[in-house]
């Protein structure tokens, strides 16, 4: 997936950059006025002591060659000079660092709104598009997408703004005294240009494929992190370190090619710069006895001269990092691109829910994979009243766990309503929703927090008494109590630092203190060991009291108990009842039971 994403990038390259930079202005914009700041101080530090200083030299080299100065003339005749250099230094440095403050402020804000709008974006996807991407890889976009912007500015602030700071001083001083300099300087100027900027384009989708394969580094590192036991107990090392080493390498070679192109785009243009000052060298040698240009003038004209070609050398390194930035950027600006596969309509409204029915009519639900379209739900209906228990069974892609993802919104439907107390979930907010939702899927969704942080995700205004209360109705009192920190102790990544039944009581702990309307399990006892099942099902019972619940479940024996089990098969209901009326049916129910209880092991022995 993160290879085709990749191609597509490279295709256009060009208008993601173009995307980036609307994405950056959005966020500039919000702090126009350091923005502002930042260009007119950095202007007027270069023209002022870059520019400036020659200026006020090339009249005092000019006064000198006029006439001599006696020694009790010399500050009489030069009193005014030497104000004005003190002058132009005094503003020049105050510019300076007005430019340093302004661009602080600028980086911090606009660091602060991009930070945000990508974690928006992140959040507000659907559970689809984070499936089909690596999470290390995400943070690294978004890392990358803010250190991108910082990197653009910072080049467009210098080398970018200095070099409009030095055209434009040395028109405004020379084109009045030596126009046939200034126009020739501008044709080789304009060529300069031109060529760095069709060398820029050819090296901007190297650039991306560079940052492209930087990404796919962090994503194979990432992952192989991230399951670090499952590579450490089969063994696996070197199989992981072949595909990092891979990754790294692919990174190297579009790293070399990248520079390749950028050592020949600097050969090029420092070949410019060489004319431009043979040039300037013929001018100055000649320009006394050919045009009568003053020495001051002379000077003037080497000096800004060489100060130009000195930016524009820097050119060539501000464009690679330009090229830096927006390829270090694309990854996040196709993430912002991204449409959300789930939004809220306009105008949605928050849902109410006083009793809790849940209503699936007329379903239809497929998705794509690589090309290939599964369908899932068609004309699918299921009536749930306020306050049943049920139970959803049946074998894996029977769409058990897809029905609660529609359900939560974790994606929507493309046919038919899912209603809730009459009130169409795709109208209301995603938000709202879910506050009503109270959700235990089989992998406990713990924070690197502490256990009291995560039992109160749900309401963090809860008291230590309730969360105390909730954790003893979850079973889960005991084993806190008797850890070193209590309910401060840290849960590690997922929980890793807890067993899989204390993960599964915190989340239970989690739901009872949420306190909502609508229950949904998700094979909440499929991964536990016996005893650990017997606490979870005993906090569970607690849980499901008043509630309506749906609970998605494998093992059969953990529905056995609930007011109703409805049985699903490719995507539809062959069986609805309780378990005695599904088990004395005959049907698809009694042949999952006797398959888990060992009556159908049984009656093939008998055979």
């Amino acid at each position: 997936m993160g290879r085709n994403n990749h191609r597509k990038t490279t295709a256009s390259g060009q208008s993601v950059t173009r995307r980036t930079l609307h994405y950056y202005w959005q966020a500039t914009k919000n702090h126009g006025g350091f923005f502002a700041g930042l260009m007119v101080s950095t202007f007027a530090y270069i023209a002022l002591l870059s520019y400036g200083n020659p200026l006020v030299m090339s009249m005092i080299i000019d006064r000198v060659s006029e006439s001599p100065v006696t020694a009790d003339q010399v500050f009489a005749v030069f009193g005014p000079y030497i104000l004005l250099l003190l002058g132009v230094n005094v503003v020049g440095q105050a510019a300076s660092k007005l430019q340093d403050y302004t661009l602080y402020k600028l980086e911090i804000g606009v660091s602060y709104d991009l930070a945000t709008m990508s974690f928006d974006a992140l959040c507000n996807q659907s559970m689809n598009f984070h499936a089909n991407r690596f999470g290390g890889t995400l943070v690294s976009q978004t890392s990358k997408f803010m250190s991108g912007y910082n990197l653009m500015i910072e080049t467009l602030n210098w080398p970018f703004m200095a070099v409009f700071a030095s055209i434009v001083s040395t028109y405004v001083v020379l084109l009045p005294t030596v126009p046939q300099f200034v126009g020739i300087l501008t044709v080789l100027l304009v060529v300069y240009g031109a060529v760095s900027y069709y060398m820029y384009k050819r090296i901007l989708s190297l650039n991306e494929q560079a940052a492209g394969a930087q990404n796919q580094l962090s994503g194979e590192l990432s992952d192989s992190v991230a399951n670090i036991l499952a590579v450490k107990t089969y063994g696996r090392e070197d199989y992981e370190r072949t595909l990092f080493d891979q990754a790294n390498r692919e990174v190297v070679a579009r790293d070399s090619k990248r520079m390749r192109s950028s050592l020949v785009r600097g050969i090029v243009t420092a070949a410019i710069t060489v004319v431009i000052m043979g040039i300037t060298a013929v001018f100055i040698t000649g320009g006394n006895a050919w045009f009568g240009i003053t020495p001051g003038t002379l000077v003037v004209m080497f000096t800004y001269t060489y100060n130009i070609t000195n930016q524009f050398n820097f050119i060539n390194a501000g464009l690679q990092r330009f090229n830096r930035a927006f390829g270090d950027a694309s990854g996040m600006t196709q993430v912002l691109d991204e449409p959300r596969l789930v939004a809220d309509t306009p105008g949605a409204q928050d849902l109410q829910v006083t009793q809790g029915m849940v209503e699936f009519r007329n379903v239809g639900f497929s998705y794509e994979e690589e090309g290939h379209i599964t369908q899932v739900f068609q004309d699918f209906n299921l009536s749930v009243p306020a306050g049943q228990r049920v139970g959803l069974v049946g074998r894996s892609g029977s769409g058990k766990s897809t029905l609660v993802s529609l359900l939560l919104r974790l994606s929507d439907l493309q046919a038919g309503e899912i209603l809730v107390d009459g009130q169409n979930v795709a109208h209301t907010t995603q938000v709202s929703l879910r506050r009503q939702i109270a959700f235990v899927p089989q992998e406990p969704l713990l924070f690197h927090r502490t256990i009291r942080e995560n039992i109160a995700y749900g309401r963090p205004d809860a008291t230590q008494a309730e969360i105390e209360a909730a954790a003893r109705d979850a079973n889960a009192l005991e084993f806190i109590d008797n850890l070193p920190q209590g309910f401060e102790t840290l849960t590690g990544e997922r929980g890793v630092k807890l067993s899989g039944g204390q993960r599964q009581r915190v989340a239970i702990a989690r739901a009872l203190l949420a306190d909502r309307p609508i229950l949904v399990l998700d094979e909440a006892t499929s991964a536990l060991d016996s005893e650990s099942e017997h606490l979870v099902q005993e906090a569970l019972q607690r849980l499901m009291k008043g509630r309506t619940c749906l609970v998605v479940a494998h093992r059969l024996s953990t529905v056995a108990g609930l007011d109703r089990i409805v049985v699903l098969s490719d995507g539809r209901v062959v069986e609805d009842g309780t378990h005695d009326q599904l088990k004395d049916a005959g049907g698809e129910y009694e042949h999952l039971w006797d398959r888990q209880t060992g009556a159908f092991l049984g009656e093939e022995a008998a055979e």
